[in-house]
């Protein structure tokens, strides 16, 4: 069944029919699904929902954009949240230079404070990384050589992929990839080995051709598994298969 790496089910978008939405998900060939923590309070509640539903999970990080929300007592908090049973990933945490809502100093301070989390705690990493492909690169080979990575919503260079691929991280592909003007990501997709790839939505956001511009769901992965599929040569069914077999072994859920 589809495994959605990458979700934010408790955005506001989503207040009205969550739980019709996240009830019809097995009917929908969606199986499990990792929901994303941003701020501390969306960390919260993705930890809530785990405990509600039991096909979700929760990773648990600061966004570089909320870096600025975090001290020394709300990383202790942090590192509380981490044992919790359901939390199965730190993140998403990286750096953002498109919004630059925090000094680049104070998004690479916690940036690596929380790989170190990770590494403590010896659970894998969700990366967030826009307009900031050296500097996140540098810190990854610096501080997370050792980690489990996935690089969310990846958007950069073939050449950088073909370096990630060599520290063994996975990349996370979404919607974007069936959009008509995504030809870089699709070179990527069709190059990047298939056992290394995560399928995503970062719903609401993002949502795949044919509803490009809508909010988006985890049902709409069937047609980012199907372009996927057609980059590679493979069936829908394949791609799903492998998929979720990618993101177990990413996430240490087992079946």
């Amino acid at each position: 069944m589809i495994f959605d790496t990458h979700a934010h089910y408790d955005d506001k978008q989503f207040d009205k029919d969550r739980k019709a939405l996240l009830d019809s998900m097995k009917e929908g060939g969606v199986g499990t699904i990792v929901n994303s923590g941003a701020t501390l309070s969306s960390c919260k509640r993705s930890i809530e929902l785990a405990g509600q539903y039991p096909f979700m999970y929760a990773s648990v990080g600061i966004h570089p954009d909320e870096a600025g929300s975090l001290n020394e007592e709300t990383f202790a908090w942090l590192k509380d949240q981490l044992t919790n049973e359901k939390v199965v990933a730190v993140g998403e945490i990286g750096l953002d230079y498109y919004w630059d809502r925090e000094q680049h100093d104070t998004q690479k301070k916690w940036f690596i404070r929380q790989l170190g989390l990770a590494r403590d705690m010896q659970l894998p990493v969700v990366i967030h990384s826009r307009d900031a492909a050296e500097d996140t690169m540098a810190v990854l080979k610096e501080h997370a050589a050792d980690l489990k990575c996935d690089i969310h919503c990846y958007s950069y260079s073939l050449e950088m992929v073909r370096e990630y691929m060599k520290m063994g991280y996975y990349i996370g592909v979404g919607g974007v990839v069936t959009f008509s003007n995504a030809k870089k990501l699709k070179r990527v997709v069709a190059e990047v080995p298939v056992e290394r790839i995560l399928l995503e939505t970062d719903c609401p956001y993002l949502a795949p051709s044919p509803h490009r511009g809508k909010r988006n769901s985890s049902l709409n992965l069937k047609y980012v598994a199907e372009e996927i599929g057609q980059l590679k040569g493979m069936s829908c069914e394949e791609v799903i298969a492998q998929t979720e077999k990618n993101a177990r072994e990413f996430y240490g859920i087992a079946k």
